[in-house]
């Protein structure tokens, strides 16, 4: 059981306060975007263990893999840890992206590594050779774009404003089956027709004016619209945004993104957990690497609403989130008093997050008290209970 200090990241969309708030620290000014739990090789956390004085999750995974993953998990899923687990604030929306599928991970991550691209480059679209898939749990309301429209509903949100790249939008949403009129009319919408740029700047106004005027066919994508107009003028993930589902995460609500889905996360502060990968496909709304082409690669067209799911009552205060993957899950623990304590079980790995209150994990003599922020990394066979008030995350293997 070893006590975690999180790689941060200060991506220049993320909240200066947020992060640093739930972490009981200062904040600096600078962005804090997202907080890393793991042992991901681009930002494991640090293990904080007078055994492990300076060393990182990552390198003290290495030193006994079958003791702190357990012969399940190695045999699965090799010798490192199958998950990552994220503190997330964005306040202005981050870049519209597709996560790639094992085999498109492999083959992308083989493919950049004959070219000679260095892992670190920023032009380096591919980090490892793993997938992405992952699950957001709301802490605060939070807003996000997630899987294409029907192309019905995209052209009555499209109808009325009038300039020819909507126009030629439109008619590919017309074209075929559903799922190839979407692609015809996304992919047309990125990279089609580069004369009619500004047709973004001229649609922007139309966007803002019917939203005055009371008229828009969708309050919720005109405003995230214009949010991204704001942050990234004339970019044509303005008009991409219109053909993909809005979608408002409550508090305590999750929401998951399977390989291949394009998405984008708009504002709030959530817990993510997902496959060990930093693997992201990005099309437009980013000044970091756009491979468009790459993503329509990959992407899937099929018009579906946004997965949402519901959690499964385990036992008295503990809430299971199931992904349809192998890789990862997320329970909620609520605890209500010292003398109720609740067994913090699973198997295997565990990374658990206290996200609200005062609480004490306690394993044999061992008594480890966590704070809002607080994060803790269990090895298999170690099953403490927590006690005190409050809740915690924790993210864990199947």
């Amino acid at each position: 059981m070893y006590r975690l200090t999180p790689a941060l990241r200060h991506y220049d969309w993320g909240s200066t306060t947020a992060i640093p708030e739930i972490l009981g620290r200062a904040a600096d000014g600078r962005a804090v975007a997202e907080a890393w739990f793991g042992a991901h090789a681009q930002g494991s956390s640090l293990v904080e263990h007078r055994d492990f004085p300076t060393l990182t999750l990552s390198q003290v995974v290495a030193t006994d893999p079958r003791g702190l993953l357990g012969d399940d998990v190695v045999e699965r899923f090799g010798a490192e840890l199958p998950f990552l687990l994220k503190l997330i604030a964005p306040v202005a929306p981050l870049s519209l992206q597709v996560h790639p599928s094992l085999e498109q991970a492999a083959v992308g991550w083989v493919r950049e590594e004959r070219s000679g691209v260095s892992a670190h480059d920023p032009g380096r679209t591919y980090r490892d050779t793993n997938h992405k898939p992952e699950m957001l749990y709301a802490l605060t309301t939070f807003e996000a774009l997630s899987g294409f429209r029907t192309p019905r509903r995209a052209i009555e949100i499209f109808a009325g404003l009038e300039a020819p790249l909507i126009a030629n939008t439109i008619e590919r949403l017309r074209y075929g089956h559903s799922a190839q009129g979407v692609r015809s009319a996304f992919e047309y919408v990125l990279l089609g027709a580069r004369d009619r740029d500004a047709d973004v700047d001229d649609v922007v106004e139309q966007i803002a004016r019917r939203l005055q005027e009371g008229s828009s066919p969708s309050l919720h994508a005109d405003e995230i619209a214009l949010e991204i107009a704001r942050e990234h003028p004339g970019d044509r993930g303005v008009l991409a945004s219109l053909l993909l589902n809005p979608v408002t995460l409550r508090p305590g609500e999750a929401m998951f993104v399977p390989a291949g889905a394009v998405h984008a996360y708009v504002s709030g502060v959530g817990v993510e957990v997902m496959a060990s990968s930093d693997n992201v496909v990005r099309a437009a709304m980013t000044r970091k690497h756009v491979d468009a082409r790459a993503l329509l690669d990959i992407v899937d067209v099929r018009p579906a609403p946004p997965i949402r799911l519901a959690p499964e009552h385990a036992r008295t205060g503990v809430e299971v989130f199931y992904a349809p993957v192998e890789d990862f899950e997320l329970a909620v623990i609520t605890v209500t008093g010292p003398d109720v304590p609740v067994a913090i079980d699973g198997g295997g790995p565990r990374i658990v997050l206290a996200i609200e209150g005062e609480l004490e994990i306690c394993l044999g003599d061992r008594v480890e008290t966590l704070s809002r922020g607080s994060a803790m990394f269990l090895a298999d066979g170690e099953d403490p209970v927590v006690r005190g008030h409050g809740r915690l995350v924790r993210a864990g293997v199947p």
